[in-house]
């Protein structure tokens, strides 16, 4: 979509695509007709930059990532000024949402909660690489960092995939948000000594990597006693110590996350996993215990937002539309804390995503470009 600068103007995420403005003959405004066509094949262009079978790596400020960003820089240089009046929108193309140096990089900068402090300590979780150095290979070094004004903008409007299953199982085609989930984040630790996996007796070994499995074990036997209809949790990293076939492991550890929208049920998530940990290290051998990471608070996108986009949806895809809350975060969490921000989903087919056989229909793509320039313009006439 073209930027349009206006004093008020809104904020939003776009598949690269572009509206088409027109004038009825009484001259009143009608809703934005996206070029369908060209919103696919800006799509499919995109694709190329960091081509990966059928789908893409592109590392954040990786040389093919910082290609695709001066692409999508030309993309809006060339696009014209539909005329629009009273009309205005600011296009974001953020950087690092998925955490190759730190979650939502781009955001946290924009909304000025990342301190050059923090630059100068990030490093990329691959290869260790230094933000700045990173910033230096890109050539983005020494540029002024992008910053929010205060007042200038009516809310923050973000499009995505799904990621999960829900719109494809039930065979629904946009998804408005109600909330984005908080995401919270723990590093179990278990100590036990390391010895000879022959000479050591059964009897008076110290595991800790079976005492990890355990644990781990006892963790999802729980968790489902208290989860509500939408919490989600995974044991997705476990490491042992030194981690050779005929040493027993001496020390290991396992990062544990969970996930809902209800602050309670988090809380309830994050006394009961204390409260495992403490029973593990009181029947021992090994000792236990638990430290936390990251925590990210629920975000509830705005209710006006929501129902733009809900009629907008009704407009395009009478029925075919559903609320439901973002299982994954989202740079619109961070938005939220600034300015009210909204949400749009369409399906993801198998619900698959974090792959390269994420996909999503054309069909769906184009009617969630139409979608969302239909609630861009109503929020900004309601402004």
């Amino acid at each position: 979509m073209p930027v349009i600068r206006g004093q008020f103007p809104l904020i939003a995420i776009l598949g690269y695509s572009s509206a088409d403005f027109y004038e009825p003959q009484k001259g009143r405004k009608e809703m934005p007709r996206i070029d369908g066509g060209r919103v696919v094949a800006d799509l499919k262009r995109l694709a190329d930059f960091g081509r990966y079978k059928t789908g893409v790596h592109r590392p954040t400020y990786s040389p093919v990532d910082v290609e695709s960003r001066h692409w999508l820089v030309g993309k809006l240089r060339d696009a014209t000024d539909p005329g629009c009046a009273g009309l205005g929108i600011d296009v974001a193309a953020w950087a690092d949402e998925e955490g190759h140096y730190q979650s939502f990089l781009g955001s946290h900068s924009f909304t000025g909660v990342l301190s050059e402090e923090q630059i100068d300590r990030v490093q990329g979780r691959d290869d260790g690489t230094p933000l700045r150095e990173a910033l230096q290979r890109a050539g983005f070094a020494g540029r002024p960092r992008e910053r929010v004004e205060p007042g200038r903008y009516v809310g923050y409007l973000e499009a995505h995939i799904e990621q999960g299953d829900t719109l494809d199982t039930t065979g629904l085609r946009i998804g408005v948000v109600e909330a984005i989930v908080g995401i919270w984040n723990y590093l179990v630790r278990l100590e036990g000594e390391q010895n000879h996996a022959g000479t050591t007796r059964m009897v008076r070994r110290k595991d800790a990597g079976v005492a990890m499995v355990r644990l781990a074990t006892r963790i999802h036997d729980a968790f489902p006693e208290i989860a509500g209809p939408r919490t989600v949790w995974t044991i997705g990293r476990m490491l042992i110590e030194p981690n050779a076939p005929s040493v027993i492991p001496g020390h290991a550890e396992m990062q544990v996350q969970f996930r809902d929208a209800d602050p309670e049920r988090l809380a309830l998530f994050e006394k009961t996993l204390h409260e495992l940990v403490g029973e593990a290290d009181r029947a021992g051998p090994c000792r236990v215990a638990v430290e936390p990471m990251t925590h990210s608070e629920p975000r509830p996108m705005d209710p006006g937002f929501q129902a733009q986009i809900e009629a907008a949806a009704e407009r395009h895809a009478p029925g075919m539309h559903m609320r439901l809350p973002s299982a994954a975060g989202h740079d619109a969490a961070v938005l939220s804390y600034r300015m009210p921000a909204g949400m749009m989903f369409i399906p993801s087919l198998g619900g698959i995503s974090h792959h390269w056989s994420e996909d999503s229909k054309e069909d769906d793509i184009v009617l969630g470009a139409q979608v969302f320039a239909d609630a861009a313009t109503r929020i900004l006439r309601a402004a």
